[in-house]
């Protein structure tokens, strides 16, 4: 049974990394200032994702959406980021975005719908 869903798998993630390339939208325009504020913050932030998850894809095009350059993390096929993943966020779910606050605290967010509102939240409006 596990040979079925991987072989599935493999047939389905190029189309839909396809799918996501094609229906990525374009970035939202800000000023030079803004956008070096917005990618100062970004660096603070950490995507840890699985590269075919159709959630991470939800995620991602957000992200693209709000033109946020958000370091992502390959927590299916690099170890040292799945650990890292199982450490700190207490398990190996994606999408999880690791939030590390000004005063060195960090947050674990999973949920697609909750870190794209987050994300909205706090950078739709810059």
């Amino acid at each position: 049974m596990r040979f079925v869903f991987k072989l599935i798998r493999m047939i389905l993630t190029p189309f839909m990394l396809l799918a996501e390339k094609l229906t990525t939208p374009k970035g939202i325009s800000r000023s030079m200032e803004a956008q070096t504020q917005v990618n100062a913050d970004c660096s603070k932030l950490a995507l840890y994702e699985f590269k075919a998850c159709p959630f991470c894809i939800k995620v991602r095009k957000e992200m693209a959406r709000l033109n946020l350059s958000i370091i992502k993390y390959d927590a299916q096929n690099n170890q040292t980021h799945r650990q890292a993943l199982q450490a700190g966020g207490g398990r190996i779910k994606v999408p999880c975005l690791r939030i590390t606050q000004d005063n060195g605290d960090i947050q674990w967010m999973y949920e697609s719908k909750d870190i794209i509102t987050y994300l909205q939240q706090r950078f739709a409006a810059v």
